[in-house]
């Protein structure tokens, strides 16, 4: 871990050199924040124009992810799903041509374990770390640098990237070996969905019982019932605001990794099952690009249905 810098210095002088690879929703708040506290940022993004924001801003824009990783000692990824990482890490052009010994890849996507421990060991081969470390807290947390990181991984490799991590979030937990911050990013997502059902599932009982759904809601928040899905998706929910947070799409993504590893666990997962299923419901209805409050929709046609 990098010195303090001595009295007078620049005391951006000892940060080390950072890469970023995917500036979606998520990618580009967080990317921004990095460059804002004096890291020498390379970024790519393989839509090339999302990323011309932060680079007017200051950052270096690479070609390739192996260009990211010939710059920079410690390189965050942030892409879509298990298979964008593969690509970004070990296909053409990826990280694991470019990386340096010592260098550390921090893949704060949510993807599926296996594929996480796989990435760690070819970068392993190479000399390099690997964290998988998916966070919580969606585009908010995101902007605000306030996500709730979950790191598997060597405590060592953790330590180098630490400096990075805590511009971008408020928790850091260290959750075990490669493939651990990916299972209790999954173990969140069931939280997330089935924490998010019944909210949508109280706002449509309290009108369909001719209660204010906005007097309910601020009755329970500071309760037993309290939850970040009541305070911050219960009121897009009674204004029917579904603008994206958190797509629903790819809420579907992590619950597909949720059940592929609960059946490869033996793990019985029933709400998530019929929870992942009112999602789908969601989708069929065209509203997979909307955000997951979206599921008051599919719970309110439901009530409707039966009325």
């Amino acid at each position: 871990m990098s010195r303090p810098p001595r009295a007078g210095a620049d005391p951006t002088a000892t940060l080390p050199s950072a890469g970023f690879v995917g500036l979606g929703i998520m990618g580009r708040p967080m990317a921004g924040h990095l460059l804002r506290a004096g890291f020498p940022l390379t970024v790519f993004n393989r839509t090339a124009g999302r990323a011309d924001e932060i680079v007017a801003a200051g950052a270096r824009r690479a070609a390739s992810p192996a260009e990211v990783a010939r710059a920079a000692e410690v390189i965050v990824v942030n892409v879509t799903d298990s298979k964008d990482v593969e690509e970004v890490v070990a296909g053409p052009g990826g990280l694991a041509e470019g990386i340096g010994h010592g260098a550390v890849v921090v893949d704060m996507s949510t993807v599926a374990p296996a594929t996480e421990r796989r990435m760690a060991a070819l970068l392993r081969e190479r000399g390099a770390d690997y964290l998988d470390a998916p966070v919580s807290g969606g585009d908010v947390g995101a902007k605000n640098a306030t996500l709730a990181i979950m790191v598997g991984g060597e405590t060592t490799a953790l330590e180098k990237a630490r400096p990075l991590l805590e511009k971008l979030g408020k928790a850091i937990t260290h959750c075990g070996p490669v493939g651990h911050g990916q299972l209790t990013k999954l173990a969140n997502q069931i939280l997330v969905g089935v924490t998010l059902l019944g909210v949508s599932e109280a706002i449509s009982f309290a009108r369909k019982g001719g209660l204010d759904p906005e007097v309910m809601l601020r009755a329970v928040s500071g309760g037993a019932a309290g939850s970040w899905q009541l305070s911050n998706l219960g009121p897009k929910i009674l204004a029917d605001d579904v603008a994206p947070g958190f797509m629903i799409d790819l809420m579907l993504k992590d619950l597909r990794l949720v059940a592929e590893t609960a059946e490869a666990a033996g793990a019985e997962l029933p709400a998530t099952e019929i929870m992942s299923r009112l999602f789908e419901a969601a989708r069929e209805h065209g509203w997979g690009r909307e955000g997951t409050q979206a599921l008051g929709r599919v719970v309110a046609a439901l009530s409707h249905r039966d009325s």
